[in-house]
C-alpha cells in the first residue's frame, strides 16, 4: 500500500491484486486535493477504511481472502458514506445485479477503464460533495397523507385558484367540468370535490368514457337486463344506480359517442334513465363531475359534442394549468413523490440536489404531473445513492418538435456539412461531439443525454478505432 499525496481533500482507495494496475490507476487518477491509497487484498482494505475516512473505493471483484462483493458489504457497514466502484474483466449479470442491490456506485469492465474510470470517479466525487451540501431536503415535503386520499400539491397562484374553486363548489350539487391536459390531475380534483362535499359518505364512481366501446358504454352507465344483448346473462346495475347519493366522475367526456350523449342529457335534466333492455324508468340522485383534455367548445362547433349537453355539464368549469406553466410547483411535487415512494418501499427518502431541481424545472413536462411521478419512481429504482443528481433523473425527450422546426434544424446541419463527406456519418459525429461538449467532456453524462451507452458514443465519435 502506498500514498500518492498527503494533504486534505477526498481520499481514494484502490484495491487490486495486480501491482501494475495499481500503479497505472494511481497515475491515471492523480489530481489536486485527492489522496490516493493502494492495497492488494480485501482484508487490508477493510483495515484502511477502519482507520481512514475514505471517500471512494475502487475495488476488483476478484480478491483474497474474500471477494469484492463481500468487501462492499463490509465497507457499507463500517463506513456507510464511502462509495464503492467494483471492477472485473467480465462482470456477470448476477454480479452486476447483486453489487447494485448492495449499494455499489458502479460496476465497470476492466477493458473500459481507460475511458470510463476517470468520469466515474469524478461523478462519485461530485456525489460525495453534493451529499455534504445536502444536509436538508431542498424543500420540505408536504405532511404525509393517508393513502387513497386526494392530495393536491402546489404553491403556484394558478393552482391555489383551483383549490379555492374546489372549496367553493364542493358544498353544492352543481355539475363541474374539469379541463386540462393529460396528466395534470383532473381525477384528483374530482376526488377532492367529492371528499369535501356532503356526499362524501357515499360512493364516488369513475368511468372512462374513451376506454369503453360504444356498445358497452351504455350498459356501464345505465345497467342492463338479462338477455338484453349477447353476453348479458344476468341483470346488472349501472354506474348511475351504484353511485346513487354520491358522485359520478365521467372522465374523457369529450370521447363519449353522440348516441350516449343524448341519454346522458336526459339524466342531467330529470335524474331518470332506463336499463338497456328495459322500459322501466329509474331515478338516481347523482352529482356529475366530468373531465376532458379536449376543448369542448371546439368539439361543439365541429358537431362532435352536443351543445345542450355541454352547457349542462359546464355549470362550473375548473381549468388545471399544465405543469410547465407552474414551475414553482415542481419541487414540492417531486419531494412529495419521493416521500411517498420511500414510505411504500420502507426505505429512507431520497433527496434532490440543487442541480437536479434545476433540471426538473427546465424540463417541459409534456406528460405533466403523471410524467413527473413516473420520473421520480424510475430515478429511485435505478439510483443506488441517497441523493439524486441531475444526471440521475431520466428525463424523457419531449414529443417531436413541429415539422417546420425539425426541417430548419436539418437544413442548417446539411448546410454546415463539408462537401464530399458521408452526410449521415458526419452528422452523427457532430451530434455526438456536441453532446460531449455540453457535458463538459463527461462521456457517461453525454451518452445518457443521447440515450446511448458510453461505448456506443465512443464508437460514434471514433468510428475507426
Amino acid at each position: 500500500m502506498g500514498t500518492q499525496a498527503d494533504h486534505a481533500g477526498d481520499t481514494l482507495l484502490i484495491v487490486d491484486p495486480d501491482p501494475d494496475f495499481l500503479e497505472w490507476a494511481a497515475k491515471h487518477l492523480a489530481a489536486d486535493n485527492l489522496r490516493i491509497l493502494r492495497c492488494n487484498d480485501a482484508a487490508k482494505a477493510v483495515k484502511v477504511v477502519e482507520k481512514t475516512e475514505v471517500t471512494l473505493v475502487i475495488s476488483a471483484m476478484d480478491l483474497q481472502p474474500f471477494d469484492g462483493i463481500e468487501l462492499l458489504d463490509r465497507i457499507s457497514r463500517q463506513s456507510p458514506r464511502s462509495l464503492v466502484v467494483l471492477t472485473a474483466a467480465f462482470p456477470t449479470t448476477t454480479q452486476i445485479i447483486e453489487a447494485t442491490q448492495r449499494g455499489a456506485h458502479d460496476v465497470l469492465r476492466k477493458e473500459a477503464l481507460a475511458f470510463e474510470l476517470r468520469p466515474v470517479v469524478e461523478s462519485a466525487l461530485r456525489l460525495h460533495e453534493h451529499r455534504r451540501g445536502a444536509a436538508r431536503p431542498a424543500q420540505a415535503p408536504p405532511q404525509p397523507q393517508p393513502e387513497g386520499r386526494a392530495v393536491m400539491i402546489g404553491t403556484s397562484r394558478a393552482l391555489q385558484q383551483v383549490f379555492k374553486t374546489v372549496g367553493r363548489v364542493a358544498g353544492t350539487d352543481a355539475p363541474v367540468l374539469v379541463c386540462g391536459e393529460s396528466g395534470t390531475g383532473k381525477e384528483l380534483v374530482a376526488k377532492a370535490i367529492h371528499e369535501y362535499s356532503k356526499r362524501r359518505q357515499r360512493r364516488m364512481m369513475v368511468i372512462n368514457c374513451g376506454a369503453i366501446p360504444e356498445n358497452l358504454l351504455e350498459s356501464e352507465l345505465f345497467g342492463h337486463e338479462k338477455g338484453a344483448f349477447t353476453g348479458a346473462i344476468a341483470r346488472r346495475a349501472g354506474r348511475f344506480e351504484e353511485a346513487d347519493g354520491g358522485t359520478l366522475f365521467l372522465d374523457e367526456i369529450g370521447d363519449m359517442p353522440l348516441a350516449i350523449q343524448v341519454k346522458l342529457l336526459r339524466v342531467l335534466q330529470d335524474g331518470s334513465f332506463s336499463r338497456v333492455g328495459s322500459n322501466e324508468v329509474i331515478t338516481s340522485d347523482v352529482r356529475i363531475i366530468a373531465a376532458t383534455n379536449k376543448e369542448l367548445a371546439g368539439e361543439v362547433a365541429e358537431g362532435r359534442f352536443r351543445e345542450d349537453l355541454y352547457y349542462r355539464l359546464n355549470v362550473v368549469e375548473i381549468r388545471i394549468p399544465p405543469l410547465r406553466e407552474r414551475v414553482e410547483d415542481i419541487p414540492p411535487l417531486a419531494e412529495f413523490f419521493l416521500e411517498r415512494i420511500a414510505r411504500r418501499n420502507g426505505t429512507a427518502r431520497m433527496r434532490l440536489s440543487d442541480r437536479a431541481i434545476d433540471a426538473l424545472k427546465a424540463h417541459s413536462w409534456p406528460g405533466n404531473v403523471r410524467e413527473l411521478e413516473n420520473t421520480m419512481a424510475r430515478a429511485c429504482a435505478l439510483t443506488a445513492s441517497d441523493i439524486l443528481l441531475a444526471e440521475d433523473i431520466p428525463l424523457a425527450s419531449a414529443p417531436g418538435k413541429p415539422p417546420a422546426l425539425r426541417a430548419a434544424a436539418v437544413d442548417r446541419l446539411m448546410d454546415a456539412a463539408p462537401s464530399g463527406v458521408d452526410l449521415i456519418d458526419w452528422a452523427v459525429r457532430e451530434i455526438a461531439g456536441r453532446a460531449l461538449d455540453r457535458a463538459g467532456g463527461d462521456l457517461r453524462q453525454a451518452a445518457t443525454s443521447l440515450g446511448v451507452t458510453p461505448s456506443d458514443l465512443r464508437k460514434r465519435l471514433h468510428p475507426r478505432t
